[in-house]
């Protein structure tokens, strides 16, 4: 038995014991990007061009991770971000995540295609934030509006960066986007290979449907189903005015996720945004986009204090997560990182990495001489030269 067998300290402990749990096709979809995944790498990977500035002999007992994120009060700046169909991969998982979340003292974020509904990861005791795709129901998108609000969602993520799907080619080779007769008996082989998932999630964490879009979709008990009727909704006619649009019916704090242009991040502001989530959806969409991280300077520098600034994308550690916040990033998100955990580990799994990420972000503080969040500034931090 490995060290990693005992004590999972990294994010790539949880990833390794995720990889061996789940069948082949959900890790893939988790794990994987789109086309050669060169900006899913580079999200990771373009942290290493940024240096934080270590500073000695500075009076830093007291230090604190504490801060607010989208007006609510946090115990450090990140939230766990949106990701669809969660609950694959630990039974009712977006609720384990939301309980573990909860326990940090940070948000978390529903995805609209989440297992668990609304309701359900509402009644952990804490409502999350949530995120919306624009569907070409525009009926459907009120609805599922008044139901996060009468939840007690305060905070909307709305995703622009999905006008159509990105070419996933793990999850082609997997036979989840099809296959046929091959394609088929390729998930039967991985079910089969993955004897804890399916019986623990499988079986035992029915029901596997889109919990928010149950009442809409012809089959509700069909991912297939779901899959046909999401392709026909997602909206690729979606422009600002439809920004204006959502901003008048939702009275809560609202967020773009999906910018990486300062052009598009003062389009965000000009339309009424609270907040933009400087993002490439995790390197899914568009091979070969920059990455969230090298975007993200000329972003804060544009908008300035006066509008809220979030970070997605390839956050490991919280040395990652003090980078983000000295280049100007008011709070990050993390994705890809607390799913593996849940995979892994259920609810105190994500709890301890969530610790894990507190700790490391405290020792950074220390060691770059401050106490208190916004004392984060550029001159923290220095990018090396090419």
């Amino acid at each position: 038995m490995s060290i990693y067998d005992v004590v999972p300290v990294t994010v790539g402990d949880y990833r390794r014991r995720a990889r061996r749990r789940l069948p082949r096709f959900l890790f893939d979809y988790l794990d994987g990007a789109a086309n050669d995944e060169v900006t899913a790498a580079a999200n990771e990977s373009d942290f290493g061009r940024y240096h934080l500035l270590q500073r000695v002999l500075r009076d830093v007992e007291g230090v604190n991770t504490a801060s607010t994120l989208a007006g609510q009060a946090v115990n450090m700046p990140l939230a766990l971000a949106p990701v669809g169909m969660a609950g694959m991969y630990a039974r009712r998982g977006e609720v384990q995540g939301a309980r573990a979340a909860r326990r940090a003292g940070i948000p978390f974020s529903l995805s609209t295609l989440g297992i668990c509904t609304v309701e359900e990861v509402a009644a952990t005791g804490r409502a999350p934030w949530f995120q919306l795709y624009m569907l070409r129901d525009r009926d459907i998108v009120e609805q599922l509006l008044a139901r996060a609000a009468a939840a007690g969602c305060d905070t909307l993520l709305f995703t622009v960066d999905l006008p159509m799907a990105g070419m996933r080619l793990r999850d082609y080779r997997n036979g989840m986007l099809g296959g046929g007769i091959p394609g088929k008996l390729s998930y039967l082989a991985q079910l089969a290979a993955s004897p804890v998932w399916a019986v623990d999630v499988g079986l035992r964490g029915k029901p596997h449907c889109i919990g928010n879009l149950r009442e809409v979709v012809p089959d509700p008990d069909d991912l297939d189903a779901y899959k046909a009727f999401i392709d026909t909704q997602f909206d690729p006619t979606v422009t600002w005015e439809d920004i204006a649009w959502l901003r008048g019916i939702w009275k809560g704090k609202l967020f773009i996720k999906g910018v990486l242009e300062v052009d598009d991040a003062r389009a965000a502001v000009d339309t009424g945004a609270d907040g933009v989530v400087v993002s490439n959806h995790g390197g899914r969409q568009l091979d070969g986009v920059a990455s969230s991280i090298s975007k993200l300077g000329a972003i804060s520098a544009a908008l300035g204090a006066q509008t809220e600034i979030l970070l997605d994308g390839g956050i490991r550690s919280g040395i990652d997560l003090a980078k983000a916040l000295a280049l100007g990033a008011n709070g990050v998100l993390m994705g890809r990182p607390w799913v593996y955990a849940v995979a892994a580990g259920g609810e105190d799994a994500v709890a301890n990495l969530l610790d894990l990420f507190q700790r490391e972000l405290l020792v950074a503080m220390a060691l770059l001489g401050i106490r208190s969040i916004d004392e984060f500034s550029p001159e923290l931090i220095e990018e090396l030269v090419k």
